[in-house]
């Protein structure tokens, strides 16, 4: 049984019990939203544009965590279907998650009248900060740690501080802190992704590319210390050719334990190893056929300039062209 140190519970409102987990996601969307405004800006886009996206692609991206989950957890929710909606309970999986936010993003950029590559690229370092931090409502409700290590190993070796410590003490043992070193992960990739955007070099998808290259590397190795990974039954070639991939990890750790009644291979492993393909595939499909002749520093437009208004103040009649220096005389004052 789990001791949880810190309580998962922030406040409650009468009735309503308001978690960390909650709170932290709503963090997590809130600073990504942010980056994303302010990326934006220096391509002319109004932060309206990534308001809307960020409330459509909010429960687009929980909505995708969830069946993710719980389509291979079923056996844990088919008997009881209303825990399906306790998110609050934890149990969503950021691929999913990313899943989501991709699809909804896909339809609302097209709406918009934008080119995908060119606004996904944008998008990217706030849905990894947003990663980045929503991991720490794992930290709050237990969950994606990994396998049993020595309280001297958080202690003096990684001299992680005594919160988390001891909320890694988990059913009488200390548990690798996983959702911290995806988090960290995360940053690194962060400041990797605003050096490379600052690049003349780079092309429109490149950076969302880079995103899922860099973010699936760090998972491929961090979901093998987890032991609540979810899993299936494969073939047991795919295993041993995941765990060879996995083997120079050994010298610093163990893999987590997987019951093999419950699978042989991990699924975010294999997911992870097919995103790295596939950006390196896309990325040099793109160029070869020249697809990619756009480069991230290149203007951004829109096919529907009338949607990228921002707010009523700036509505204008439709004899005046937006974007004259009239128009901008007035937003000044």
């Amino acid at each position: 049984m789990k001791t949880l140190i810190l309580n998962p519970i922030a406040f409650t409102l009468g009735s309503i019990e308001v978690h960390w987990y909650g709170i932290i996601l709503g963090t997590a969307a809130l600073v990504g939203l942010l980056l994303a405004v302010q990326e934006g800006k220096r391509f002319g886009i109004k932060p309206d544009f990534f308001m809307d996206l960020l409330l459509l692609g909010v429960p687009s991206a929980i909505i995708g965590a969830r069946i993710y989950y719980v389509a291979f957890k079923w056996e844990d929710y088919k008997g009881n279907f209303v825990d399906v909606f306790k998110i609050w309970n934890g149990g969503i999986a950021i691929y999913g998650a990313i899943i989501g936010a991709f699809i909804c993003g896909f339809f609302y950029f097209r709406y918009k009248g934008y080119n995908f590559w060119r606004l996904v690229d944008i998008c990217v370092p706030g849905l990894l900060a947003g990663q980045m931090i929503g991991r720490w409502g794992n930290f709050m409700n237990q969950e994606a740690y990994g396998g049993v290590v020595s309280e001297s190993f958080l202690r003096n070796t990684l001299h992680l501080p005594s919160f988390i410590v001891d909320q890694m003490l988990i059913q009488g043992e200390y548990r690798h802190p996983a959702f911290l070193y995806e988090s960290v992960w995360s940053l690194v990739g962060i400041a990797i992704l605003f050096i490379l955007r600052r690049q003349k070099f780079l092309r429109a998808g490149e950076l969302m590319a880079s995103y899922f290259i860099w973010y699936s590397i760090g998972r491929f190795f961090i979901e093998a210390l987890r032991t609540d990974s979810l899993a299936f039954r494969g073939p047991s070639w795919l295993a041993s050719f995941i765990n060879g991939l996995w083997t120079p990890m050994e010298v610093l750790f163990k893999q987590g334990y997987l019951d093999p009644a419950y699978g042989n291979i991990r699924i975010s492993q294999v997911l992870a190893l097919l995103l790295i393909v596939g950006a390196v595939v896309l990325i040099i499909v793109r160029r070869k056929t020249g697809l990619a002749s756009a480069h991230y520093l290149d203007p951004i437009t829109t096919s529907k300039p009338e949607r990228n208004v921002g707010s009523d103040s700036e509505k204008k009649g439709k004899d005046q062209p937006a974007g004259t220096k009239k128009d901008d005389e007035v937003g000044k004052r």
